[in-house]
């Protein structure tokens, strides 16, 4: 999952109560079906910071509720309001997320593009600027395998 630091960061994260929010404002219709219909109780997310000098996945996350009805696209005063959104037809999905941690050190795009395993994340193709992006299970592993890399190593 992406997000932009400025709008909401991991630390936001983490010092949210309980630290879980409501993952909201997703508006493109293929991040939404991920949200709606892939993610699932208990599954991990990496959280991603974008728009800054130098992106970077900086921690984990765990889904806590499953797809649900995005208020936020109902309410005017919102900044994600979509007016074709109804009760009876939201349109859009959200689901919650609660911190897990956070790497030793950001892994960035850079680092990304020389993994042989991470090189291939959807997060580096040209274009893609979803806000929900799947992860292999192979890149999961290799995420995993470099948070835990002895901290005196880096």
């Amino acid at each position: 999952m992406k997000s932009e630091p400025h709008c909401f960061s991991l630390d936001d994260l983490k010092h949210a109560p309980e630290q879980t929010t409501c993952w909201d404002g997703v508006r493109n219709y293929q991040a939404r079906n991920l949200l709606r219909d892939a993610l699932k109780v208990g599954d991990g997310v990496l959280f991603y910071h974008s728009n800054i000098p130098a992106p970077a996945i900086v921690g984990f996350a765990r889904v806590v509720r499953e797809g649900y009805a995005d208020a936020s696209a109902l309410d005017p005063l919102s900044d994600h309001f979509d007016p074709r959104a109804t009760e009876q037809n939201p349109i859009w999905c959200a689901v919650d997320v609660k911190y897990e941690g956070e790497l030793y050190q950001p892994l960035t795009r850079e680092m990304l593009r020389h993994h042989p395993v991470l090189e291939g994340m959807d997060v580096l193709k040209k274009g893609n600027r979803l806000s929900v992006q799947p992860v292999t299970g192979e890149q999961w592993e290799a995420i995993l395998e470099f948070s835990a890399t002895d901290k005196k190593s880096h």
